[in-house]
């Protein structure tokens, strides 16, 4: 369905891995010093890049299959996860930082008075201490983390439960994100959706995904919304 702009909204989600913050090159240096502890040897970063998305558990299993779906032997998939979790808990915040206008448009959103939610598929564990880390935290309302109901994007429950905690109608709460995982899960659940330019989505460009806006920052955003009465 074609929207009409600028859209009615009274809340905006916002992805955090390749939306709000830079995350790869911390999740790569995790990775390999995961695969070195278990003995395989290190992967490009720039491969690790596209492995990005989809929560740790799938990330994990990328990194050690080189493959976007295929599933690793059951005892070695034990045996590395813990591993990369250890790594990745003491290098998480290491270079991370948020994407150049991010701070700025969230102040800009705020100001305007759209409540901020941030929507990721990553751990809570990890979620909360990065979002601390680097200073974003206090923006957000909400925080709806990969395990904070029971199944994480594509599927729609996040953005279901994020507007049952926020009250509001799905058409109302705009998720702005970088990859398939978001314009599927958007589209399931009801939502407008925008995509970044900067983000990761496996190196496929984001227009591909036909979402309802393509912005280069989150400032963008701003002309093609207006605050719901």
């Amino acid at each position: 369905m074609k929207l009409s702009f600028p859209l009615s909204i009274s809340a905006i989600a916002l992805d955090l891995d390749g939306t709000l913050l830079d995350t790869a090159p911390d999740l790569a240096e995790a990775a390999t010093r995961m695969r070195r502890e278990i003995g395989q040897p290190a992967l490009d970063v720039a491969v690790i890049k596209n492995y990005v998305g989809n929560g740790i558990v799938r990330f994990v299993k990328r990194v050690l299959t080189g493959n976007m779906e295929a599933e690793p032997d059951a005892a070695l998939l034990a045996t590395a996860l813990p591993v990369f979790e250890k790594h990745y808990a003491q290098v998480m915040s290491r270079t991370t930082q948020p994407y150049p206008g991010v701070v700025e448009g969230l102040q800009e959103m705020r100001s305007q008075g759209f409540r901020l939610s941030c929507l990721t598929n990553k751990a809570q564990a990890f979620t909360l201490p990065l979002l601390r880390d680097t200073g974003l935290l206090p923006f957000f309302e909400l925080v709806v983390s990969g395990d904070t109901v029971p199944r994480k994007k594509p599927d729609p429950m996040p953005l279901q439960h994020s507007c049952e905690k926020l009250g509001i109608a799905a058409k109302n709460l705009l998720l702005i994100g970088d990859s398939a995982n978001d314009t599927l899960a958007a589209r399931a659940a009801g939502c407008p959706v925008f995509c970044v330019t900067y983000g990761y989505n496996g190196g496929n460009d984001v227009r591909t995904l036909a979402p309802d806006a393509v912005i280069a920052s989150f400032t963008d955003a701003l002309p093609l919304i207006v605050k719901a009465a």
